[in-house]
């Protein structure tokens, strides 16, 4: 098995987010989301497939091989330990915490992170509600809110991992809404024609896409 390289580690933690999210990981994905172009992709998944990171399948479906998870899984850790610390011990917001975690994650060690995790009480989930490897999040049921109904009462749980990594701006309208995990939203008009849906939070009203309320999970209010 061969050393990881930041290029490496830039495609297993793809793969593992892609995969999180109940998606078949296949090469046009990988593409999209990474923004290279399909032959840089192909030649990538060759070599990491030579080097048993990762799997590929006859339909070109792509997964990890067990090494592949555990140095996956170790990158997911350190950036979402670093959403945490970033957003309860400095006061970022979720999405800026995003942005930060990608520029600290290659330059802190393993051992700070560890501290870092362990001063926090060791959190089960990121700000965004995404779990962090090797722990269980908390919360019950979850659905996505774009297939409420008018009336229902949610608290937000998770946001998408595509919202984290191609979907951004989202995150920066959630921000400038102080919506975070736990925030109490009341759906005050469903998908019209499964294109919007209007919120209430705070006495405040929020418009997103079918898209966007479909990459944000809620846990409805009892």
């Amino acid at each position: 098995m061969s050393t990881s390289t930041a290029t490496v580690d830039r495609y297993l933690e793809t793969i593992y987010c892609i995969a999180g999210e109940g998606e078949v990981v296949r090469p046009s994905r990988l593409a999209y989301w990474l923004a290279v172009s399909p032959p840089t992709v192909s030649d990538a998944l060759r070599r990491l497939a030579r080097d048993g990171w990762i799997t590929i399948s006859k339909d070109r479906s792509v997964a990890l091989t067990s090494a592949g998870h555990d140095v996956a899984a170790k990158l997911v850790r350190r950036h979402r330990v670093l959403e945490r610390w970033l957003t309860d011990v400095l006061g970022f917001d979720w999405a800026a915490a995003d942005e930060e975690a990608d520029r600290l994650s290659s330059a802190i060690s393993d051992a700070v992170i560890d501290r870092i995790d362990a001063s926090m009480g060791s959190p089960t989930t990121c700000p965004h509600g995404n779990a962090i490897p090797g722990r269980t999040a908390s919360y019950g049921s979850l659905i996505a809110l774009s297939q409420l109904s008018a009336g229902t009462v949610a608290h937000v749980r998770r946001i998408s991992e595509v919202a984290e990594h191609e979907a951004r701006a989202l995150l920066e309208v959630l921000a400038a809404h102080t919506i975070a995990e736990g925030t109490e939203v009341t759906v005050v008009s469903p998908t019209d024609g499964h294109r919007e849906v209007t919120l209430s939070i705070t006495g405040q009203q929020l418009q997103l896409s079918a898209e966007a309320a479909s990459l944000i999970w809620v846990e409805l209010a009892r």
